[in-house]
């Protein structure tokens, strides 16, 4: 049975929420094509880190674009509020992130989808748009 990945945007809505996601992949976007998530020691690491660490996680797909039909490239929601007075959001960004904001992990970028944004595919939620959007792609 084939997985449902969500789109983070569709993820922030659902939680009434800015939501974080980590993405995985080279930076130059001709090199994305050859890019497989499941082979990248990176990602590996750190889906282990955040499981050693309790940190929920889930595959999720980028900001939903009904003009595009995006590969999954092995991003990541991260069940943790987006709130610099949480330590489990400390904790995360301390590993992520340098204290200059910097990521700390080569091919590794670190998000939050903030829900004012997500909002703008609000129509996607409602019953039978992707369905539509299907028969007229």
């Amino acid at each position: 049975m084939p997985r449902h990945i969500e789109h983070i945007d569709a993820i922030a809505r659902k939680k009434g929420r800015a939501v974080l996601y980590l993405e995985f992949h080279p930076k130059p976007f001709k090199e994305w094509r050859d890019y497989r998530y499941e082979d990248d020691p990176t990602r590996a690491a750190v889906l282990a880190w955040l499981d050693a660490q309790g940190v929920p996680w889930v595959e999720c797909g980028p900001f939903a674009n009904p003009n595009l039909m995006a590969p999954y490239l092995g991003q990541v929601y991260l069940d943790v509020p987006y709130d610099d007075t949480l330590p489990e959001y400390r904790t995360l960004c301390d590993y992520l992130e340098h204290p200059d904001g910097s990521m700390r992990h080569e091919g590794v970028r670190f998000y939050a989808m903030p829900l004012d944004h997500a909002m703008k595919n609000a129509e996607h939620d409602d019953p039978g748009f992707w369905e539509r959007w299907a028969e007229d792609f």
